[in-house]
């Protein structure tokens, strides 16, 4: 770069100096290689101000002097140091007449440029590599050549820039770019033959476009580049497509406002050929070490049908959702959270994939929930305190439950007659515990659009429970574990109900009263049990050194009076139109519900199977050799039996249990229920033990799921990689953009790409089973639900992924959600093409995206969707 070489003698090394030096070495100071000692110091006074400044030389080579003229030699590991200013080198030459500095790298033995020089021109800049470069440290003044500086995420290379004390450059014949590399192979990139560039702003003159290395028919007489050094508001570039029912359009048109640095908002809109449109506002919020948020209103007019005709019409849909997070060294103690999301049940199927914030799960999701909390710790941590603000919406049924407030006391478990000053172990009344907790609710539940309508808030219930555990737990006999428990629960409701039937002129009907007025209902229950543990081994059956099997079995005598009974008042009768006398609670529409009916005595049991084999491994030289291979885990049985019941007195009994294969890499989870009794013709459960008619029990449902991957090692490298992602976004302190990106690459297989996978396949299969009466065909039938799933990805090159996600839904025998994504890998680009073939969301995508933060809205995307139709 305009640069002439000179042959050094000193080592067979030669430097860059595009000034030839011919005048006589004088005086010669040798250094020994790897001798880093200060060779010179020179003090200067600048003009007019009668201020000192030095300059510091160290060469860690050698260093020759020029007497005559006062210049010096610098070689191998160069250092110069004047003010602010600092230079390292393998070869600077320091004119202390002139004030001059020349710095350049040299060529070693095998002709490669080595040394480059690196400065730091003070004012918090980064060091900058350059090839070589002429300073002026008296006029701050200089030319660099061959240089390379980041520039708020893009990168600036020029064959010569000059740098003034205003801190302005000038370049000549530049590159702005998002590549790192010195010749960006793949990269978007502007050619600037000329351009200043300041603080604010870079201007330059005749440039023109260059798309991987090939130069487009795009080129301008001058340019202005932004280049604020805060947030600055500004035109948010909008994308293109076209849309099945909706037409051509252009999305996410808008404006980005930056407030502050604790504030910002984009307003953002999209609008289709065929009328419909969009419109939202995001904002988002943070004060450092105290709290940080967001939230995001938008609201979408959809149109419907053909124009002209009957079905012609608009769908009007919003959507609100907003996040708060307060950091715990905010206010120790104390805590304030929010997540909220609400809206028309049908925001995201008629905005379908036309927003870039609407993800493939927003589209089948049919639930929405939002929770505000606020928690406060007492009394040492032994006291916590909880309120909140929570909503439940089902989009499919159009229902919605809000609560306002819930309220939560809990105080930790302690031992009421235990002594601070106790020296020994606890006697066996001193290990008594006792807690309490505390819970409140104000809710209503009913149809989203009667929430807001003409006596909508009357239709709120509201109640309060108490509830008391007291437990003790003991060690008897050596081998068993004794515990036993009684538990207190006390219900405060603000009202109450009564049934009744009205003899009208259509017919009997009954009626529900709701009467205002406290009311309490109280429920006792106590239960005491003993269990141990059993050990068992197997013998040696050839390779498998030995088998163990752990049993656990517990058994449990509760007692609950029947809270029917006329002397509590909790539950009152009427006799119907036939004269039948039926019993209900007054309490039974409470939202803590209403103490049992019915008397309880019985006995309850459980036991539980662990199963291991122990063989031997060559790979695995822990615990002597042994590997140990679980064959059964958590194989438990549990019932009840209840002596005081008039029938029936045996519980269904429910079991579950998990497994592995293949070296862990097949996980198998099951569970079900077996009912003891038999039923009638119409269905109904009789008094009569299956095994009187054939059978040991009747399974009344079963389920059964497993996961395999047959590359353990791509899942293995994405939880360490998403662990890693958590750890560095915690650090900085997440926000709800990275939160809710990271949520998605937890959920979704293919939201995470890793080039360094080679490939990977893995499915999971469930499979549920329940029996049920069927009134047509007066048999029991089986009612089953069984899904397979796929997903997987493999690398074509080490820059092009292929990843793809799919299923099988067995009931309704078709394909679930599938889709086909391919990933390019452009250094400083990223390209990717997704791909849905069939499905009400069938669409398509290409983009093309810079990895530069300053360049995020800089994209080419094509994107098309069916809409609900085929594209």
């Amino acid at each position: 770069m305009a640069q002439s070489n000179i042959p050094l003698k000193q080592n067979g090394l030669q430097s860059k100096d595009p000034v030839s030096t011919t005048s006589k070495l004088q005086d010669t100071t040798k250094i020994k290689p790897g001798d880093s000692t200060k060779s010179s110091q020179d003090t200067t006074k600048k003009k007019g101000n009668g201020l000192q400044a030095e300059v510091s030389i160290i060469a860690v080579d050698s260093q020759k002097s020029e007497v005559a003229k006062n210049i010096s030699h610098l070689y191998r590991g160069a250092k110069v140091k004047y003010q602010d200013f600092e230079l390292s080198a393998d070869y600077i030459r320091l004119d202390r007449n002139q004030k001059k500095i020349f710095a350049s790298g040299i060529y070693d033995k095998n002709g490669k440029y080595v040394g480059r020089p690196i400065v730091i021109m003070g004012n918090g800049e980064s060091p900058k590599t350059v090839d070589s470069l002429y300073y002026d440290y008296e006029k701050q003044e200089g030319n660099t050549y061959g240089i390379m500086t980041e520039v708020d995420g893009g990168f600036i290379q020029a064959n010569i820039v000059r740098k003034n004390i205003y801190d302005e450059m000038s370049i000549y014949k530049g590159l702005y770019s998002t590549c790192n590399l010195p010749y960006p192979h793949t990269h978007f990139g502007i050619h600037i033959s000329k351009g200043i560039v300041t603080k604010n702003q870079i201007i330059s003159g005749p440039a023109y476009l260059v798309v991987m290395g090939v130069p487009m028919p795009v080129a301008f007489p001058f340019a202005f580049f932004p280049k604020p050094d805060k947030r600055a508001s500004g035109f948010l570039f909008p994308s293109f497509g076209e849309d099945y029912t909706r037409g051509f359009s252009m999305r996410d048109i808008g404006w980005y406002l930056a407030f502050n640095d604790y504030w910002d908002s984009e307003i953002r809109g999209s609008l289709y050929s065929k009328g419909s449109w969009e419109a939202s506002i995001n904002t988002r919020y943070t004060v450092n070490y105290k709290f940080n948020g967001g939230f995001n209103i938008r609201y979408a007019n959809t149109k419907v049908g053909v124009e002209g005709t009957d079905n012609y019409g608009s769908n009007k849909d919003f959507n609100v959702t907003w996040n708060h997070t307060q950091r715990q060294e905010a206010n120790p103690g104390t805590s304030f959270s929010a997540s909220v999301n609400f809206g028309t049940a049908s925001y995201f199927q008629n905005t379908g994939t036309g927003s870039n914030q609407t993800t493939y799960q927003n589209l089948a999701q049919n639930r929405m929930g939002s929770s505000i909390s606020y928690g406060k710790v007492f009394a040492d941590g032994k006291v916590n305190l909880t309120a909140s603000l929570t909503h439940s919406q089902d989009m499919a049924n159009r229902t919605i439950q809000l609560s306002l407030p819930n309220i939560s006391l809990n105080v930790s478990s302690f031992n009421p007659f235990d002594s601070k000053d106790r020296v020994g172990e606890q006697k066996w009344y001193q290990r008594i515990n006792v807690g309490y907790s505390f819970q409140a609710q104000n809710t209503v539940s009913t149809a989203d659009s009667l929430l807001f309508s003409s006596g909508g808030f009357k239709r709120f219930q509201n109640g309060f429970q108490h509830n008391i555990p007291v437990s003790l737990s003991l060690n008897a006999f050596k081998y068993f574990q004794f515990n036993t428990s009684v538990n207190y629960t006390e219900r405060w409701y603000l009202q109450s109900t009564r049934q009744r039937i009205d003899n009208t002129p259509s017919g009997y009907k009954q009626r529900l009263d709701t009467l205002q007025g406290f009311n309490r209902a109280y429920d006792y229950s106590i239960s005491t049990g003993l269990s141990t543990k059993i050990y068992g081994m197997y013998p040696k059956i050839g390779k498998i050194e030995a088998i163990r099997h752990v049993v656990t079995p517990s058994i449990n005598f509760n007692y609950r009076p029947d809270f029917s009974d006329p002397r509590y008042g909790f539950y009152q009768h009427y006799n119907d139109q036939y004269g039948n006398r039926n019993v209900y609670s007054i309490f039974a529409q409470g939202i803590y519900g209403s103490p049992s009916a019915g008397k309880s005595a019985g006995i309850g049991f459980s036991i539980d199977n662990n199963i291991e084999a122990k063989v031997k491994s060559k790979s695995d030289t822990t615990d002597g050799g042994f590997k140990k291979i679980p064959i059964l885990q958590g194989l438990t049985f549990s019932g009840n039996y209840n002596f005081v019941a008039d029938s029936l007195k045996l519980s269904p009994i429910t079991f579950s249990g998990r497994t592995a294969f293949f070296d862990q890499k097949m996980n198998v989870n099951f569970n079900g229920t077996f009912d003891p009794y038999s039923i009638d013709d119409n269905g109904v459960r009789i008094n009569r033990y299956a095994i009187k008619d054939g059978s040991l029990a009747r399974l009344t449902n079963f389920g059964l799921s497993f996961d395999y991957s047959l590359n353990p090692k791509a899942a293995r490298s994405r939880n360490d990689n998403i662990d890693s992602l958590r750890k560095q976004m915690s650090g900085a302190g997440m926000t709800p953009e990275q939160a809710q990106a990271l949520a998605r690459i937890s959920s979704d297989p293919n939201a995470f790409v890793d080039f360094n996978i080679p490939w990977n396949l893995a499915a999971s299969f469930s499979f549920n089973m329940s029996k049920f009466f069927n009134t047509s065909t007066r048999r029991m039938d089986n009612q089953i639900t069984s899904t397979l799933n796929l997903h997987g990805d493999f690398s074509v090159t080490p820059k092009w992924k292929v990843t793809f996600q799919s299923g099988y839904d067995f009931k309704q025998k078709e394909v679930v959600m599938t889709s086909f994504n391919i990933y390019r890998d452009l250094h400083c680009w990223d390209m990717s093409f997704g791909w849905m073939p069939f499905g009400r969301y069938r669409s398509y995508n290409v983009t093309i995206r810079a990895k530069a933060s300053i360049l995020q809205d800089l994209k080419l995307t094509k994107r098309a969707s069916s809409g609900g139709g085929y594209f």
